[in-house]
């Protein structure tokens, strides 16, 4: 079982739900040593077994989505968390583009210690305990600020056309999983499991954008139950 972090995020992010699943499924994070969302890819190929199931969140669940719809037979089960095939309307996509772009622009003109300052004020965040803002800081301060803005122009949502069309390619079980209160990606995550062969979609309760990081117990136990069915 592989998980990719988001994005920002460094593979421990996913240390609890990951010390979970690896008692009964092989498991490792992944720590990506590229800064483009190609490289990534390629970073993923080369490190993900055939017949491995996994999971993304954010950034990382729209890497994952990609690598399996390059490879659609490749994974034993993919599970998407807080992440999105893509914006539909040409208009959103174009100013979300250019809002990443600046972005990054404001990225390189400053200290990692003002990326993550500015970063941690999203609402997003809004669900998450100070003291869970605080543990996950380390993981974004250790970053360089010059390639967070590069993955940033390379994998941001509006660099891409969508592939909610192509999500019929993928072969293997889909989890689609969103906070209930994050309610953009939980429609998300049904129409995603409406979309593929063999998809579902599930709901952590009380949590917001980051199930995982919110409420790991939960999420953990969803996950094995889906891994249970698919892959014993």
């Amino acid at each position: 079982m592989a998980f990719l972090p988001g994005f920002a995020q460094r593979g421990d992010a996913w240390g609890p739900v990951a010390e979970r699943v690896a008692q009964s499924y092989r498991s490792f994070c992944v720590d990506f040593g590229s800064f483009t969302f190609d490289q990534r890819l390629s970073e993923i190929a080369s490190r993900v077994d055939d017949g491995d199931a996994i999971v993304g969140y954010s950034m990382g669940g729209r890497l994952a989505l990609r690598a399996a719809l390059r490879r659609p037979a490749k994974f034993g089960a993919l599970v998407l968390v807080g992440a999105s095939p893509g914006i539909e309307d040409d208009t959103e996509r174009r100013a979300r583009k250019h809002a990443d772009e600046e972005l990054a622009d404001w990225i390189e003109r400053h200290s990692i210690e003002d990326f993550a300052e500015r970063w941690e004020a999203q609402p997003i965040f809004a669900t998450q305990p100070p003291d869970l803002v605080e543990a996950q800081r380390p993981g974004r301060l250790s970053h360089d600020p010059r390639k967070l803005a590069q993955l940033l122009r390379s994998g941001g949502q509006g660099a891409f056309e969508p592939v909610w069309n192509e999500l019929e390619r993928i072969d293997c079980p889909v989890l689609a999983v969103a906070g209930e209160l994050d309610t953009k990606y939980a429609d998300t995550a049904y129409r995603i499991a409406e979309r593929v062969k063999h998809g579902r979609a599930r709901l952590v309760a009380g949590a917001g954008h980051a199930p995982q990081l919110e409420r790991p117990e939960e999420f953990a136990g969803l996950l094995l139950d889906f891994l249970d069915e698919h892959l014993r």
